[in-house]
């Protein structure tokens, strides 16, 4: 029972370094195994927040997250090519099961979309255009502005 008013120790002050390390070295392997940061913590039982507050206190820590997040989103690309590439499962009648195919269509969806996301530039679909004139200079705009009086007929109306 805690004292009012009184903050609750964290439990990060009662964590050994070696506590410590042992679970960052564990998030790390996770998730080059494809896990994301968030289950790579859940399985370790830490939260994401405390691991991202150990990065950025420890530069060395900071690169091997980075890497570890490249290798994550790289296994993901992977696991889009071995879904697609999986023979979808065939029902009772020896006919392609669609429920099956729906699946693995959502599933490689979704990670198409996170790719998208966690990886623009790579996995991305942004199209750019640049427009140019004759040899790759400015454009030309050659325009006509024509000038018409109307006349309109006077009633006897002021």
């Amino acid at each position: 029972m805690g004292i009012k008013g009184v903050a609750k120790p964290r439990k990060d002050r009662y964590r050994t370094p070696e506590k410590k390390a042992e679970q960052i070295e564990q998030i790390l392997a996770l998730m080059h195994g494809g896990f994301s940061l968030t289950r790579a913590c859940k399985t370790v039982n830490i939260t994401p927040a405390a691991f991202l507050q150990w990065a950025e206190k420890d530069e060395e820590l900071d690169k091997q997250y980075a890497r570890a997040r490249e290798a994550c989103i790289e296994k993901m690309a992977d696991d889009v090519l071995e879904i697609s590439d999986e023979e979808p499962a065939v029902d009772s009648f020896g006919k392609i099961d669609s429920g099956d195919v729906q699946n693995r269509k959502l599933r490689v969806d979704t990670r198409k979309w996170l790719l998208s996301k966690l990886a623009p530039k790579k996995y991305g679909e942004k199209v750019q255009q640049e427009i140019t004139g004759a040899d790759g200079g400015a454009l030309k705009v050659d325009a006509t502005v024509e000038t018409y009086v109307v006349k309109l007929p006077h009633n006897g109306r002021t």
